[in-house]
């Protein structure tokens, strides 16, 4: 009976290890990663949400933020980046403590348009930043402004705009409900990413990009990308100020959608290693990289919620949206 009951406890103890071994129990004191970080980004490469993912990123290896380990940047896409996001939504296991995702507003309105998974199929472990976006052209676009455009567009020409998924949609459904053009007239063009509508406004393929300043930044540098209207309440400065808002250039109300931007991973994260992302987080967004690097360059305003602040917030707004589109 002794020997049955060692053998029992033997077994026990092995089933423990196994258990702490796999991620499923946090009982082993605070999490420090010892394996590479997977951050998943569901957009292309260059555009606003991409290049958020690589500055925190850089920001954390340069810091000694993750014990020395690398985070790996994956893009991916497909479904409008859907794929991505239900791939993170059912890591499981250790390989959940590793996980990381980009997840903004942008992300979870069609994210629950057009999927089920919901925020809590994931876990929401910070917001970083709120984000406005601009209406910009190329340099081989033929109107002189924006407004000369609206008028084009009133009158019977087609114009074309571009812009990425989620909240660039949005506010081009906001903008053109205030200036009273139908969809037809004032047409929009979906891509993967920002950083592809400003390819294709470069190349004379659309006249105008909706796109946050992060991603233009560069182009309105080199003069090949033109700001033309500020989608905010106020102007824009530094090489953004000639942009006017809504209310400057006609009789109507300035139209804005801010972009809230966060940080998520898989539901099966531990809670350790949750807490230990969400604090790890916060020091990033106390680093002079993250505010004059990142914030003030990219003309973002910093908004850090810790965990359970920004579940809560995110929670918050993904029921105010779906209510707001009649999604059950």
């Amino acid at each position: 009976m002794k020997k049955r009951n060692m053998l029992l406890a033997m077994a026990a103890m092995a089933a423990a290890a196994v258990m702490t071994g796999c991620g499923e129990s946090s009982s082993d004191g605070p999490f420090e990663p010892k394996d590479n970080i997977n951050w998943v980004v569901t957009s292309s490469p260059g555009g606003g949400s991409d290049i958020y993912t690589r500055m925190i990123s850089d920001i954390m290896v340069k810091d000694s933020l993750v014990n020395g380990q690398t985070i790996i940047v994956t893009n991916k896409t497909d479904g409008s980046g859907e794929i991505g996001r239900n791939e993170v939504a059912g890591t499981k296991g250790k390989k959940a403590d590793y996980t990381l995702l980009t997840f903004n507003s942008g992300d979870l309105m069609p994210m629950v348009q057009n999927t089920k998974n919901r925020s809590s199929n994931f876990r929401i472990l910070a917001v970083m930043a709120v984000d406005k976006q601009l209406i910009f052209k190329g340099d081989q676009t033929q109107y002189a402004d924006f407004s000369e455009a609206i008028e084009a567009a009133k009158s019977g020409t087609k114009v074309v705009i571009g812009g990425s998924k989620g909240d660039d949609i949005a506010t081009y459904d906001a903008l053109i409900a205030e200036l009273g053009i139908g969809k037809d007239m004032m047409t929009y063009i979906t891509y993967d990413s920002t950083g592809d509508a400003i390819t294709a406004a470069l190349g004379g393929h659309i006249e105008f990009v909706i796109s946050k300043p992060a991603a233009a930044t560069e182009y309105v540098a080199a003069g090949s990308l033109i700001p033309v209207l500020a989608l905010s309440t106020e102007r824009y400065t530094g090489n953004l100020a000639d942009a006017p808002t809504l209310s400057e250039i006609g009789d109507y109300e300035n139209v804005e959608v801010p972009v809230w931007r966060g940080v998520a991973a898989p539901a099966a994260m531990s809670d350790s290693a949750a807490a230990f992302w969400s604090e790890q987080l916060k020091k990033v967004s106390e680093t002079d990289a993250w505010n004059t690097d990142y914030l003030e360059k990219n003309k973002l305003i910093g908004n850090y919620m810790d965990m359970t602040a920004a579940t809560e917030y995110v929670t918050d707004y993904e029921k105010d949206y779906m209510e707001s589109m009649g999604i059950q």
